[in-house]
């Protein structure tokens, strides 16, 4: 008979689990203090925003990136990785290689703000950029980690990275209960492009209805749910200050756990960002980039429907200043 263990799970096809969910949370813990939970009042509610802008990198994707290089062999280590991001994950993922003496190449949209750019290469990446548009980003890292024998991290299609996302669900959890005797979230509104924060923290909070929110326009997760199979954004996409989260397709993996937890979902317009950015910064002293902002501009807008015990994240607050003056300044 064979014995049962709760050794992690290493293989790169395996589902995302809670246990590693939880695990990740540990591994965060040891390196990082926790980010705020921040209480905001609207409309007679209180709004619970997980300030995930105030991580070293600016954005939750340390999480993942940390989860997951963490669990590289010696051999892979050797190796590097490649990764392909907008800018966050790329930034979570130099973050971790250099922190653990690993060599990093990021596949990045040639239009990524200018920010993002420079923090991922004062991280010690390689950044190779790309069109947007018309290449595909996933094929350019393949080709790279297959000429250099890396590991690729996916910002979002990975075990490992949607379980290290997850973790500031872990998080949050026990700052709400120690601030209010026990109380747990019922609800979660959570910025979504690829869907590993939102897919993460569905596993992490297995109570609380689970609301993901996308830019208009660039709604394929939404539109996924509704339709019960993975959809593509629709043709010509319209531009969106959002480039954190301007993903044009979900992956089986976030959307096999979404779907599995019944997910709901919202799009909110340039104008309700620009209008949560602006309350952030006033009300909570938090400086926001629009992708990180969405799931706020629902709670804020009246679109998204709020719990006794909401959970918003903040994701990301890496913003050029001029990007931040023209959103806070739309009417």
């Amino acid at each position: 008979m064979t014995a049962q263990t709760d050794a992690p799970d290493f293989s790169k096809d395996r589902a995302p689990t809670r246990a590693g969910v939880v695990r990740a949370a540990e591994k965060i813990r040891a390196i990082l203090p926790p980010t705020p939970l921040l209480p905001l009042e609207v409309d007679g509610r209180t709004l619970w925003c997980k300030a995930e802008s105030l991580q070293p990198i600016g954005a939750f994707k340390i999480r993942g990136g940390w989860h997951r290089l963490t669990d590289l062999s010696a051999e892979e280590r050797a190796r590097g990785v490649v990764a392909f991001s907008s800018g966050n994950h790329a930034q979570g993922v130099a973050w971790a290689a250099k922190r653990l003496g690993v060599s990093a190449t990021i596949v990045m949209p040639a239009d990524a703000p200018a920010k993002k750019m420079e923090g991922t290469r004062a991280l010690g990446a390689k950044v190779v950029t790309y069109d947007r548009m018309n290449e595909d980003r996933a094929q350019i890292a393949a080709r790279i980690a297959t000429e250099q024998g890396a590991v690729v991290v996916p910002s979002y299609d990975d075990p490992w990275v949607i379980e290290g996302q997850g973790s500031a669900g872990i998080e949050a959890a026990a700052q709400l209960a120690a601030m209010t005797d026990g109380a747990m979230f019922d609800r979660a509104l959570i910025c979504c492009g690829g869907g590993g924060l939102a897919s993460g923290i569905a596993l992490a909070l297995p109570d609380a209805a689970i609301t993901i929110v996308e830019p208009e326009g660039w709604d394929d997760a939404g539109r996924s749910l509704a339709s019960g199979k993975i959809e593509r954004v629709g043709p010509n996409p319209p531009p969106t200050a959002c480039d954190a989260i301007q993903t044009l397709e979900i992956c089986a993996r976030t959307f096999a756990v979404l779907r599995e937890r019944k997910a709901d979902s919202l799009t909110v317009s340039d104008a309700e960002v620009g209008a949560a950015m602006r309350v952030a910064f006033e009300r909570l002293r938090v400086v926001m980039e629009p992708g990180g902002a969405v799931a706020l501009a629902a709670a804020l807008s009246g679109k998204a429907a709020l719990g006794d015990y909401t959970l918003v994240t903040l994701s990301g607050g890496n913003v050029d200043w001029d990007m931040f003056k023209a959103m806070v300044g739309r009417e």
